[in-house]
């Protein structure tokens, strides 16, 4: 999963961490293996997988405050729709009511196009910009 979250961010979020080393740093340190265990300790998580021919191809997780935590795509299965079945699968698991994420610039389109709405004034995650989003399950 560490590996996964890694080249996700790494390969495919140029457009928020515009490879500079501070920020892409922040927004790694807790993906690690060590930072995934963390994940999967907290009893407020609940982490999903994806599949693809036997491989790993997207890591998401949701929280007891009804938060979508996670929603990465392996590089090779970018457009696979292997997202997009993550996110329903999370949004099943968190059942009807409203539901809340912080999204990257890169996936902004992405959840756009799923139903999710913004929902206020830009944040800083790790030095860049996190759209808040909400959308009624």
């Amino acid at each position: 999963m560490s590996a996964l979250l890694i080249a996700s961010i790494t390969e495919l979020c140029q457009a928020d961490h515009q490879g500079q080393p501070e920020a892409l740093g922040r927004w790694l340190a807790n993906k690690t293996p060590d930072g995934v265990r963390g994940f999967f300790a907290n009893p407020d998580n609940r982490l999903f997988v994806a599949e693809a021919d036997g491989e790993m191809a997207a890591v998401g997780g949701c929280n007891t405050a009804r938060e979508i935590i996670l929603n990465y795509v392996a590089p090779a299965h970018r457009f696979s729709g292997a997202s997009t079945a993550l996110l329903a699968a999370m949004e099943a698991a968190l059942g009807p009511g409203e539901a809340t994420l912080s999204s990257t610039l890169t996936a902004l389109r992405f959840y756009l196009r799923r139903g999710w709405s913004e929902s206020g004034a830009l944040e800083r995650y790790a030095g860049m910009i996190a759209y808040p989003m909400r959308k009624q399950l």
